[in-house]
């Protein structure tokens, strides 16, 4: 069996360098994905050891192949160079195992960690090498050295992260994940404490009794096939566990389809909570008209009639009592009229017909001013033409319900109601320097007192605009109203 792996050598380095190369491959794809894992986030070291450490095992098998095919060894520079690119892969190792362990941040830590491990590496290599030994015994101290130095605690630090990522998959809710990073961290630990234990031999202590040779003589097979075998063992399970990102982007995909729904289902309660308002307003607008009727108007007809009557029978007994009578039930007519006049005019205001959606506002801030509840002032014009009926009831319903919510709620000393046209868009907004509030909180709370909000917000909408409300604390609030002149309700 050993004659079988010496001979095929070669083959047992390439699937040695094809495992890490195809898992740094696929972790460099896969990180590229925003994650809140820190596994995740920490795998970007892992995937260019496993690029540079396939590289080098291709490259060794390389100059296997050479020395094969021509007979003569490496040259001295080449063998440096592959020890140098063995160490380079190694130390991208140590940096994922601190990675995983240390955690996000301290980036200092690290930087000291990484540095003080290099110099040890460094100062070490210096002095191995400083032995008077031919250039050949130089490069296998120098690779048994690296190995002992840099592999065996890079695949200690990484296992030892890798059992540590298993509590924060839980965390995550992804404890289907653990096993492939535990037989990952087993096949790492296995690689160092095995794979790169038993070297070739060498004046560097414990090489000259753990080596390559023993290995071969106790296993019946090269280190080169373990090394291979956890190498692939490793690779499938880094690899089977980046499907954590499919994962957890089918977890973000399901939170955010429940915020979804959560919202729908709150919009669905508040638009019938509207509905519901609405139909209530409408009652009680009617009982107002009703009593306001019956009040107003119904008592004057009365008094008309009673009037009418009395004086039909005092002309013929006294003629100027009767002119008298008659003038005061004029101006009882007079008065009726008026009351009636202001109650038609709260229903429709007729300036919207007439005289168009700017006059009706003019005449709606005077209406305010006159009952001294707010200074009300309207600046700017509009070309109102195309806009239609519909929409100025709309837009002057928006500027009633902000009015009526600045006199109520925030205690403002005067507004102004803007209205203008840019980029053939409609705009209106109404301002006031009230006490303002939180406008998110407000839409997004429990509360039903955003009813009147998500009422101008909803009106806009019908008409193809949009109502957006900013507001500030001791500052005041705007309502600003945009659509587009041809939309329609």
């Amino acid at each position: 069996m050993d004659e079988l792996f010496t001979r095929n050598i070669i083959v047992v380095f390439f699937f040695y360098g094809l495992a890490f190369f195809s898992m740094g491959l696929a972790v460099l794809l896969e990180v590229s994905h925003s994650s809140q894992l820190d596994y995740a986030q920490a795998l970007k070291p892992l995937g260019v050891f496993g690029l540079v450490h396939g590289a080098h095992e291709w490259f060794e098998m390389g100059l296997l192949f050479n020395s094969l095919v021509t007979g003569e060894p490496e040259p001295t520079w080449v063998g440096y160079l592959r020890v140098v690119l063995l160490a380079v892969s190694f130390l991208f190792l140590i940096y994922f195992g601190i990675r995983l362990i240390i955690g996000p941040g301290k980036v200092r830590m690290k930087v000291i960690l990484m540095t003080a491990i290099i110099l040890i590496w460094y100062i070490g290599l210096v002095i191995v090498l400083g032995q008077p030994l031919p250039s050949q015994d130089q490069l296998i101290i120098a690779d048994v050295y690296t190995r002992y130095s840099l592999a065996i605690p890079g695949a200690a630090l990484t296992a030892w992260g890798l059992l540590l990522q298993r509590s924060t998959l839980k965390k995550y809710g992804m404890q289907r994940f653990s096993l492939d990073v535990t037989i990952a961290a087993i096949a790492f630990a296995l690689y160092g404490g095995i794979g790169q234990l038993f070297v070739s031999r060498s004046a560097i202590f414990p090489s000259t009794y753990l080596n390559s040779t023993l290995f071969l003589n106790i296993f019946g097979f090269p280190i080169q096939g373990f090394r291979a075998l956890m190498a692939i063992v490793a690779a499938i399970f880094i690899i089977h566990s980046l499907r954590i990102f499919d994962e957890e982007n089918r977890q973000r995909l399901q939170v955010l389809s429940e915020a979804q729904k959560t919202d729908e289902k709150r919009l669905n309660e508040l638009r019938s909570e509207l509905l519901l308002r609405t139909v209530s307003a409408q009652e009680l607008e009617r009982t107002r008209i009703a009593r306001d009727l019956h009040d107003d108007t119904g008592q004057t007809l009365t008094a008309l009639g009673l009037g009418l009557q009395g004086m039909a029978q005092m002309i013929p007994k006294n003629p100027p009592r009767a002119v008298q009578q008659a003038r005061q039930l004029q101006q009882l007519a007079t008065d009726g009229l008026s009351n009636l006049q202001r109650l038609v005019s709260g229903l429709h205001p007729p300036q919207l017909d007439e005289l168009g959606l700017a006059s009706a506002l003019r005449a709606y801030a005077q209406e305010i001013n006159e009952l001294k509840q707010l200074n009300v002032t309207v600046v700017g014009s509009v070309d109102e033409t195309g806009i239609s009926n519909e929409v100025r009831l709309t837009i002057f319903r928006i500027v009633q319900e902000a009015i009526t919510n600045a006199i109520r709620h925030s205690g403002a000393s005067k507004a102004v109601i803007r209205i203008g046209e840019v980029n053939s868009e409609f705009q209106l907004s109404v301002e006031d320097d009230g006490q303002g509030f939180d406008v998110e909180k407000t839409l997004g709370g429990s509360e039903k007192n955003c009813l009147g909000l998500l009422g101008m917000i909803e009106r806009a909408s019908l008409i193809g605009g949009n109502c957006q409300i900013h507001s500030l604390f001791n500052v005041g609030t705007t309502v600003v109203v945009r659509f587009n002149r041809n939309g329609k309700p």
